[in-house]
């Protein structure tokens, strides 16, 4: 799997992409936090599912089913969130979706299981540049995990905020509401 902190890059970017007006904070938060989501299956572990059943590691809840359905119970949550439910539709399912493409970048595990329910095959990406994170924080604090965090900080975090900054340059320059990152004084 891509690392937290990287699944979490991919609604920050889109924030900071189309701004706050369009991605309000409790939003964002929200979002955030659907990134993150898809990796409640590591609870199997502990419950002895296996990582290659539906509902194993990277199965039903890394699917695109499972991303539509949060998106669609987050709509009930419009108005805490600050923003109209397509909104929150989209940018609560791109954040969740995201989690499951960023996994099937990486170089191990058994792949993805984005059509589950319906069918339980895992894939990967054509291309696989993201090296797999270790599972627990003392793992991170390892050579593994700097190259880890390398590939991520080069394959992830880089491209997200060269896409950020057009989306910020372009806000900018169109010079609509929320275009400024902050006017001292003003």
């Amino acid at each position: 799997m891509a690392s937290l902190i990287s699944h979490a890059a991919v609604p920050l970017a889109l924030r900071l992409a189309l701004g706050s007006e369009a991605v309000p904070g409790r939003l964002a938060l929200a979002a955030v936090l659907c990134s993150a989501l898809p990796d409640v299956d590591a609870v199997g572990y502990w419950a002895g599912i296996p990582y290659g059943h539906p509902l194993g590691h990277r199965g039903f809840s890394h699917s695109i089913v499972c991303a539509l359905l949060v998106a669609g119970a987050a709509c009930t949550l419009g108005d805490r969130l600050g923003a109209r439910a397509r909104a929150v539709f989209a940018v609560i399912g791109l954040a969740t979706v995201s989690h499951g493409v960023l996994d099937a970048m990486t170089n191990g595990g058994l792949g993805v299981a984005f059509f589950s329910p319906f069918s339980n095959r895992r894939y990967f990406l054509p291309w696989r540049p993201l090296e797999v994170s270790p599972i627990g924080v003392s793992a991170f604090l390892s050579r593994w995990g700097v190259r880890v965090l390398g590939s991520e900080a080069k394959w992830i975090w880089l491209p997200l905020g060269v896409l950020a900054s057009f989306g910020l340059a372009f806000r900018m320059v169109r010079g609509g509401p929320d275009a400024r990152i902050d006017k001292c004084g003003e």
